[in-house]
């Protein structure tokens, strides 16, 4: 936070100044009631009272308008720390690959980016209330009670570090117990973003009693946790109060000796007690600074391990003599993929050749592997070993917003985002018109349900898509894909909702606007990749065969199977 309260530096400087005043004046009334006391009301001269108490009102004008100033811009300028740490977190969440946003986990990535800063912000505001005016009154409060009378100064002196003791002890405790429930928000979060968006298998398979308690079991720990702190809190209020109440009463009870003796003024005394009020008042400002900065301080930790966090992908630096990729054929040589501390490598060897104006299907069984593979190209992932290139690059050397803006992608989950079914679509092209919205749409095979829709490519979309079934929303991302006019484009599993008349006119539909692109493509359907330039054969993350639809009929026996297993199935639905 220290970085972005830099940026200003000028604001709070002022709000240092203004605190400054406030406190000053703040410091001078009981001074001058005082003396309004003894001077004025004992002494009998109206004049004093007239004089002193115009100066009071003049005092107490400034000590408000300078707290207005001071909170206001105390509140603006926590206000917008916030909002920088919330902009830094969304821009480092997206430059982490996917591996480490899983680490942290979706929903404790949300609880980090806002109850977390939250947390940071109402920290900031007290901070900036209190900045200046907290030790100031305490120190000046110490100061100017000594000036009323030495003696009875004692009283704050066994006073105070009592307070610091009770406070101290509470705080060492509430300080784990922060953590922990911050931690609890995590999981709370994550098992109730797990029931909202699996409420259908969970009602599917019956479980809503399970999932029942498996959420009363993370609240009722929250709970737990939440009640431990509170009543700390709760028991450190009446522990401070029993000692400024008595302090007050000893004060008093002295005070009042002393007036009788002579040794003190009553004007004295009564500056005195306001006195004693003010750093109490200090002790209870820093009190509530005390009980928010655990909680605080555990939030800025966990928002710091991930602004800390350094992205396993790293950016290319782009090649030396500042050209592009040479063409856009696609190379895997010796290519392997393993995740951290795994026992065995998810790809290993895998080396093909992927040229412009053919596709290239990558098939296999489940779990071999495809998905993975396409990932390393746009190096969503990135290869263990070997090398993959575009046009003669390493893909590495490439800055990512450069290789990705050289692939359209259509990813497995066909993902659509709030809003209108154009501004999906403009993720691919923001500058596309309508019409050329309605001509990707037409070789989507989308353009009739498109229509059919009451406002269009006005229409809603719900998040994630929700309101259209799989197959709207894979041709919708197919769709956007082919919005892009990029030289290399990957299709992950994008066909797979698809009946068989649709997924036949959509490649038909393609064929003539990827003609000149490298088009690779993750397929599960022997019958529609027979005219493929070449298909690879992943078994247990390597590459078993490759070649065309023939020759893998005639070398390969993992095909074989594939393509015999598909026909029983047809033959016999």
């Amino acid at each position: 936070m220290r970085r972005q309260l830099s940026a200003h530096r000028g604001t709070v400087v002022a709000i240092v100044l203004l605190q400054l005043v406030q406190t000053t004046a703040n410091l001078l009334l009981p001074t001058l009631n005082a003396a309004i006391i003894d001077e004025g009301i004992v002494g009998g001269n109206t004049r004093v009272i007239l004089d002193l108490g115009g100066w009071m009102a003049v005092i107490a004008a400034v000590q408000v308008l300078t707290a207005i100033l001071a909170g206001y811009l105390g509140a603006v300028v926590a206000m917008e720390v916030g909002r920088q740490v919330r902009e830094e977190l969304f821009d480092k969440v997206q430059s982490l690959s996917s591996q480490e946003v899983a680490a942290f986990g979706a929903a404790s990535l949300v609880t980090r980016a806002t109850n977390d800063v939250t947390q940071i912000q109402n920290l900031a505001v007290l901070v900036f209330t209190m900045l200046v005016a907290a030790p100031a009154i305490f120190l000046g409060g110490i100061v100017l009670a000594m000036h009323q009378d030495l003696a009875l100064s004692g009283i704050v002196v066994a006073v105070v570090p009592v307070l610091a003791i009770i406070m101290v002890l509470i705080v060492r405790r509430l300080v784990p117990l922060y953590r922990e429930g911050q931690g609890l928000i995590d999981r709370i979060s994550r098992v109730l973003r797990e029931q909202i968006i699996g409420a259908s298998v969970i009602r599917g398979f019956v479980r809503q009693r399970h999932e029942i308690r498996r959420f009363d079991g993370a609240n009722k720990d929250l709970t737990r946790n939440n009640l431990q702190s509170a009543l700390l809190i709760a028991g450190m209020m009446p522990m401070i109060m029993l000692v400024v109440n008595l302090s007050s009463v000893g004060v008093v009870w002295f005070g009042g000796h002393r007036i009788q003796s002579g040794e003190m003024k009553l004007g004295a005394l009564t500056a005195f007690i306001a006195y004693i009020l003010q750093i109490l008042i200090a002790i209870m400002m820093a009190m509530y600074v005390f009980m928010t900065a655990p909680r605080a301080s555990a939030c800025a930790e966990r928002i710091q391990a991930v602004l800390g966090t350094e992205p396993a992908i790293a950016d290319g630096t782009g090649p030396a003599d500042g050209t592009g990729p040479a063409g856009n054929t696609v190379e895997f040589r010796g290519v392997a993929f393993a995740y951290p501390g795994a026992e065995a490598p998810v790809l290993e060897g895998i080396s093909f050749t992927a040229v412009p104006g053919t596709t290239t299907v990558v098939i296999g069984a489940t779990g071999s592997g495809k998905t993975t593979l396409l990932n390393l190209l746009p190096r969503f992932l990135d290869a263990t070993a070997g090398q993959i290139a575009i046009g003669g690059l390493d893909v590495r050397s490439l800055p990512l917003a450069t290789l990705r803006g050289l692939i359209a992608v259509v990813p497995q989950q066909s993902y659509l985002f709030s809003g209108t079914v154009a501004d999906n679509l403009r993720m691919g092209s923001p500058e596309a018109t309508d019409a050329e919205l309605w001509e990707a749409l037409t070789t989507a095979q989308a353009e009739d349900f498109v229509a059919e829709l009451p406002a269009g490519l006005q229409s809603p979309v719900s998040q994630g898509g929700t309101n259209f079934s799989g197959g709207q929303r894979q041709r919708l991302c197919i769709a956007r894909a082919l919005l892009r006019a990029a030289p290399v484009y990957v299709f992950d599993d994008s066909f797979s909702a698809l009946d068989y008349g649709t997924d036949y006119r959509l490649r038909e539909a393609m064929e003539p606007l990827l003609r000149s692109a490298t088009v690779l493509v993750v397929a599960e359907r022997v019958s529609t990749i027979v005219d493929a330039g070449l298909i690879l054969v992943l078994e247990d993350g390597r590459l078993v065969a490759q070649g065309t639809h023939q020759e893998l009929m005639e070398t390969s026996p993992s095909y074989q199977e594939i393509a015999a297993s598909q026909l029983v199935l047809e033959e016999n639905p």
